[in-house]
């Protein structure tokens, strides 16, 4: 309650919003794109692209996380409690919680390096939508800037220098769900201030277990300067616990064990909390272009599971507690120039990051006791990376975009197991490319090609004993390879109608990854992707819009082995369609609809997780003071899943192996969230 009367405090205490004829006169013009513009002329690929606030602001949202569902192809869904990181799908990869998408907000990396229940973990629970000004995001692994976690793509998140309105907006809902915004901004003394704060109570549909979501946001904005030199600077905390209900297993509801929105262990949760500084600073001179960003994050996670309940441990039962205590620092610095007369842009920067992970932890628990440890390690990782990207225009309708970039890592592991104590080093260099064909204004075309990476946990790049049955095992590959290409299309039809088009191919080294649910690593083969995009965003007039994308994927491994080559949740088809109406008057509008086809759960391909159909539903008033907003959530009420798997588990009363089956979390009933906003 001190931090929300802090928070609000300041907000309140902020100078009214500045005029538009104020505005003018002391911020330079920012030009903000989304969707609508198609980039000619400025895309390096076929897949990339700029979201924009415009583009959000009337997407209905279930979570923060959904925000990601406004790039194209990316889905994201759960399966688990509200305040756990969601499951992600792109290009035929089950990104887990994020091990091959990369996630930056306002410049601080997202994903978490050797986390406690997955590499990668990208956490969005601290976004709050409102405050997004535009997602820059690229797929494929093709840019030089992008390195770790980016063999299928990744987004950068900027948030308002000053937010569009000060504002105060009152949610609340079915099952519970209640929240409170505060937001707004100003100008004193030539620096502008801004920030926001959410609060979110939410109880949750499920039968068994009241989520209990308690939810606090807080994020406060510093900024200044002129056309050629700007800064700012940014302070966010976040914190949230919550009850989970988590997967179940198909059997216990057909046996009447429990309904779909049951729960077999009824005391999962977590709670987590997220702190960080940050500042970034841009300087012109000339030609030259330059962009410093420093940022320091705390990152504390507990998190409670239990997948397989009484398979490993028939008297204590399966519930794992999964533990992460970190800090993370890093910055860059990032410099491109363009010398007059000359047809070669040049971009070069350098980055650093450092995890100094005070424990990352595994433990056996009941009710959320700890009852005996499993493993308890420190861990110290540390990164430079390096880049460098040449765009030439080497003649009047072609150019080129060549670009190199090396990274170098060190993995320090003190674990509770000596045998597993260990140092590594490795270092990895990746080549990319584009060449571009300029056709007319409209229609662009374009031929990539790239090598990218995703780190794997450093427990597993140094283990030598299994965590759980103490049998020796090898050492995973600190760095896993991608190599992928695309060759790919911009036009724009009648001024209004903007398609991109790609088809693309990737290899990754291996599926290897280090499973933090179970402290071991799972090894797997080489594998190979490859699929057709179809992106298009239509704005009929000045009312009504349209966006539809297709996406179809075959993923498999690369070598056939005796129980198949299928990968195990790599979708295969995803369609969504959004139509939106802004009227003049005031009334707005949004219905977004979702289809995931079919995907092997299994890799002989036997056992497959059904298709599903999701569609949300926006609409209301703004007016220059109030506004009013209904989300229909699950508007058709599907029973469809968010996400299913297929493993042994085992039920009291069943064989000690455990029986084999779906294991499923099901879409939340439909709800309505009612929103009443009031503009200061």
């Amino acid at each position: 309650m001190r931090m929300v009367n802090f928070f609000a405090g300041i907000l309140f205490l902020m100078p009214p919003a500045v005029s538009a004829h104020q505005e003018a006169a002391s911020l330079e013009e920012v030009v903000i794109t989304g969707r609508r513009d198609h980039l000619t002329g400025e895309a390096r690929t076929a897949s990339e692209g700029i979201i924009a606030n415009m583009d959000l602001a009337i997407r209905p949202l279930l979570r923060p996380g959904d925000v990601l569902e406004a790039i194209p192809g990316l889905i994201v869904t759960q399966h688990s409690g509200s305040g756990k990181s969601n499951q992600m799908f792109l290009r035929g990869f089950n990104l887990d919680h994020g091990t091959d998408f990369a996630t930056w907000l306002d410049g601080m990396p997202i994903n978490m390096r050797s986390h406690g229940h997955g590499q990668g973990y990208t956490d969005l629970n601290f976004l709050i939508p409102e405050t997004i000004e535009q997602m820059r995001f690229v797929k494929g692994p093709y840019h030089a800037e992008l390195g770790d976690f980016s063999s299928a793509g990744g987004v950068h998140i900027d948030t308002f220098r000053s937010p569009p309105a000060n504002q105060i907006a009152i949610t609340s809902g079915a099952n519970g769900f209640h929240r409170l915004l505060v937001m707004g901004g100003g100008s004193l003394g030539g620096v502008a201030l801004s920030g926001a704060i959410e609060a979110q109570r939410y109880q949750g549909p499920w039968v068994d277990i009241n989520e209990d979501v308690n939810k606090l946001n807080g994020l406060i904005k510093l900024g200044g300067g002129d056309d050629d030199n700007q800064w700012q600077a940014s302070a966010l905390h976040y914190d949230n616990d919550w009850n989970s209900a988590d997967q179940i297993p198909q059997r216990a509801v057909d046996q009447g064990l429990i309904g779909p929105l049951g729960s077999i262990d009824t005391t999962l949760g977590g709670k987590t909390q997220r702190s960080s500084l940050s500042g970034q600073y841009r300087a012109t001179r000339g030609e030259h272009l330059s962009r410093w960003s420093a940022y320091a994050i705390h990152y504390q996670l507990n998190l409670w599971s239990n997948f397989t309940y009484r398979l490993d441990e028939p008297v204590l039962g399966d519930q794992l507690e999964q533990v992460d205590n970190r800090r993370v620092l890093g910055g860059s610095y990032h410099h491109q120039w363009s010398p007059a007369g000359n047809p070669v842009e040049h971009r070069w920067g350098a980055e650093f990051r450092y995890d100094a992970i005070d424990t990352v932890g595994l433990y056996r628990t009941q009710t959320r006791l700890r009852v005996k440890g499993i493993r308890e390690d420190t861990v110290k990782e540390r990164s430079v990376g390096l880049f460098y990207e040449a765009t030439w225009q080497f003649l009047p309708r072609w150019r080129a975009v060549m670009g190199a970039r090396a990274d170098q890592y060190q993995f320090d592991v003190r674990a509770e197991d000596s045998r597993n104590t260990g140092h590594e080093t490795a270092h990895q260099i990746s080549p990319k490319g584009s060449l571009i064909f300029n056709q007319s204004m409209a229609t662009e075309w374009y031929l990539s090609v790239g090598r990218g990476f995703h780190s794997n946990d450093a427990r597993g790049v140094t283990q030598h004993v299994d965590a759980l049955s103490g049998a020796p095992v090898d050492p995973v590959d600190p760095l896993v390879a991608s190599v992928g290409s695309e060759i790919g299309v911009k036009t724009q039809w009648w001024g209004s109608w903007n398609i991109a088009a790609s088809l693309w191919y990737l290899e990754l080294d291996s599926e290897l990854t280090f499973v933090g649910d179970a402290g071991t690593t799972e090894a797997n083969r080489s594998s190979q992707r490859k699929g057709i995009e179809l992106n298009n965003f239509w704005a009929i007039n000045d009312v009504w819009s349209l966006e539809a994308d297709f996406a179809w994927t075959d993923s498999q491994f690369s070598h056939r082995a005796n129980g198949g080559n299928d990968i195990p949740g790599a979708l295969g088809t995803v369609i969504s369609t959004t139509l939106s109406a802004q009227l003049p008057s005031g009334w707005f509008g949004s219905l977004r609809v979702r289809y995931l086809g079919r995907a092997p759960l299994i890799e002989n391909g036997t056992v497959q997780a059904s298709s599903t159909v999701l569609s949300h539903l926006t609409a209301g008033w703004s007016g220059k003071r109030y506004a009013l907003r209904a989300d229909i959530l699950n508007l058709l009420n599907s029973d469809d899943r968010d996400i299913e798997y297929y493993y042994a588990s085992r039920l009291a009363g069943e064989p000690p192996e455990g029986i084999e089956d779906r294991h499923f979390h099901t879409f939340e009933p439909r709800q309505v969230r009612l929103t009443i906003s009031l503009n200061l």
